[in-house]
């Protein structure tokens, strides 16, 4: 966003052209990069032809003053230092601020007038200003020589600062605005750009409009907008508590040293864009690695972010062999991080070569994934049914079950079953599917040929289960494009292939229990599955709910009470699993991006310890 000569200069990268080009550093320089960056400016560079506080020379020895002679320039001066003091906070960076205060006198009628009316002026502006005669003048000051004087005004929060210090300040100030250009990029996706994403995503990865609304346009913005604020807040978050007499600790939160590679899915959109960009947020270089099917909608998303301004290098968008990117990427010294989504099997092979390849990279590097799940819905004998039929019928097959939050397996009891069972059948057999520009298609086809056949299979092999009973749907069509209809499967065996291993189709399994094994049933839903994403219960009763919430603590990442497994929102169900639905790093939330910083703890000693003897040695 701001780069400084400096910084060109070391890195050997001179750039041909760029939206502003401010010659001359010194406070000037510094500020006015600052404010242009402040203001939305994203290309900035800054030239000084030696240090950045080379040209810093300032009259007065760099004293602060709010009281000017027109209105607009007190504002101005109190406008000034109130920044340094709110910058000294937010870049961790001393002003050498010394606010003494400052007195002007007035020998003269006219002088006194003059300073009465600016200091009327000042206290418009909130400026503490005190306006005193000459008695108390002489009162306070006693070695004054006040028989002249006709009085005077005090600025209490008037004093100095040390130049090199403010210039430095601005600069690094300037720097940090980079959290603007992800702001800027959420502003475009909601206006110009919304309805071009959306589309694309309906093109690309067959959504139907609704679907990509809540992922392309929804989620990203949110995660654009709060990842951004994460991102600011976290220098006063995690300053230490304890600064004891005579030092000052202070904490710098820095990016990692190296590259994050963004593998991405194809399913969200959102996702897609938000692995790469919330490492860059704090300050991280990443390579972006798209999924083979949704190159489309990524790589408008990448045009939309450099068209808000980020600068080049900073995301990297590579489509091509996962595995040839990642050989690539692991034997550069410089692979810092993984930040992923996709399946367990590739996950884990990733997370092998990476321990492999260990000793020839410079740090340990960061490792967050999120790998999939076997989502579960668990009624009780006394659940609202009707919310529960909802709860299946969106949850199993919106987007045709192609999340990693979908419902795929039911823990039903009889008399729930017997009421309402025919019911939900109904229901999925009225949903309409086809093609993701007809908005009355409640679903369309899967992702591809591969995903067509896998989830078919897994249809074939139940009906061929005399456990399994396909209740409704089981037929597919690839006549133009991958389609298959919402499939139930009814299964007597709990354990059976359905109810344990992830589809990601549109295929949901129900086990249907006797009413009085509900606590039984929670057990077998703990240990049924490897996975541990997100899960539901549907219940009337607090006591069902709490056993349900305590027995299932650890079953699910994203837990659901009386609702469907699916449809996190940023910051407000903070999304990610363990077990081997990865690391639970909880995309949407301050936890995700706290793993793409590698803070620096700084102790400043104002102690002069000139004995190296401790007290207690006393005298030998």
């Amino acid at each position: 966003t701001w780069r400084s000569y400096q910084t060109l200069k070391m890195e050997k990268n001179y750039p041909s052209s760029s939206k502003v080009v401010v010659i001359g550093g010194g406070v000037i320089g510094c500020s006015v990069a600052y404010h242009l960056t402040k203001f939305g400016w994203n290309d900035v560079v800054l030239l000084e032809r030696d240090q950045l506080t080379s040209g810093t020379t300032w009259h007065a020895a760099g004293l602060v003053s709010q009281l000017g002679p027109t209105a607009s320039i007190t504002k101005i001066r109190k406008y000034t230092l109130d920044l340094y003091k709110k910058l000294e906070k937010e870049v961790d960076h001393s002003a050498g601020l010394r606010l003494n205060g400052a007195l002007s006198i007035a020998q003269t009628d006219a002088r006194w007038q003059e300073l009465r009316r600016q200091a009327t002026t000042a206290q418009l502006y909130n400026v503490d200003v005190k306006i005193l005669d000459k008695e108390t003048i002489k009162k306070n000051y006693p070695m004054m020589h006040t028989e002249d004087l006709k009085g005077g005004i005090l600025m209490p929060g008037d004093g100095a600062a040390d130049p090199s210090g403010v210039t430095n300040m601005l600069a690094k100030a300037a720097r940090k605005e980079g959290a603007k250009i992800f702001e800027k990029c959420a502003e475009k996706l909601a206006g110009e750009w919304r309805m071009k994403i959306n589309a694309a995503t309906m093109l690309n990865q067959s959504k139907t409009a609704f679907q990509a609304e809540i992922d392309a346009a929804c989620e990203l913005i949110d995660f654009w907008k709060f990842n951004a604020y994460y991102a600011r807040e976290f220098h006063e978050q995690y300053q230490p508590l304890v600064s004891p007499e005579g030092n000052i600790n202070t904490t710098e939160i820095r990016p990692l040293e190296g590259f994050v590679l963004a593998v991405t899915p194809f399913n969200f959109t959102s996702i897609a864009a938000n692995l790469p960009s919330a490492p860059a947020m704090v300050g991280c270089t990443a390579l972006w690695k798209p999924s083979r099917n949704s190159y489309h909608s990524n790589y408008l998303l990448m045009e939309l972010m450099m068209e808000a301004g980020l600068p080049a290098g900073v995301i990297n968008f590579l489509p091509g062999s996962g595995s040839e990117i990642t050989e690539i990427c692991l034997a550069n010294p410089d692979f810092a991080g993984l930040h992923f989504t996709g399946s367990t099997a590739v996950f884990q092979g990733i997370w092998q070569r990476i321990a492999e390849a260990l000793p020839n990279l410079r740090s340990y590097p960061r490792i967050v994934g999120e790998t999939g799940g076997k989502d579960f819905v668990v009624a009780h004998p006394d659940c609202d049914k009707k919310g529960l039929l909802v709860a299946l019928l969106r949850g199993a097959f919106e987007y045709q079950g192609q999340k990693c939050s979908a419902a795929s397996r039911a823990y039903v009891p009889s008399s729930v079953w017997d009421s309402m069972g025919d019911d939900l059948v109904k229901e999925v057999e009225k949903i309409k599917m086809g093609d993701a520009t007809d908005f009355s298609n409640f679903m369309t086809a899967v992702i591809d040929d591969r995903a067509f056949n896998k989830i078919n299979g897994y249809i074939d092999r139940a009906r061929d289960d005399t456990d399994c009973k396909i209740i409704t749907g089981g037929n597919s069509n690839d006549e133009t494009g991958w389609f298959i209809e919402p499939t139930i499967i009814l299964t007597k065996n709990p354990n059976s292939e359905t109810m344990v291993e992830e589809i990601f189709g549109p295929v949901l399994t129900i086990y249907v229990y006797e009413d009085n094994d509900f606590e039984d049933v929670l057990d077998l839903c703990d240990k049924a599955s490897p996975y541990a994403l997100t899960g539901s219960i549907f219940s009337s009763s607090e006591e069902n709910i709490q056993k349900a919430y305590n027995k299932l603590r650890f079953t699910a990442g994203n837990f659901y009470i009386n609702d469907k497994p699916t449809g996190a929102v940023v910051a407000q169900q903070p999304f990610g699993g363990a077990r081997a639905s990865g690391t639970n790093d909880k995309a949407g939330g301050p936890l995700n991006l706290l793993r793409w910083i590698s803070p620096r703890s700084v102790k400043r000693n104002n102690l002069k310890i000139h004995d190296w003897k401790y007290p207690f040695m006393g005298e030998n």
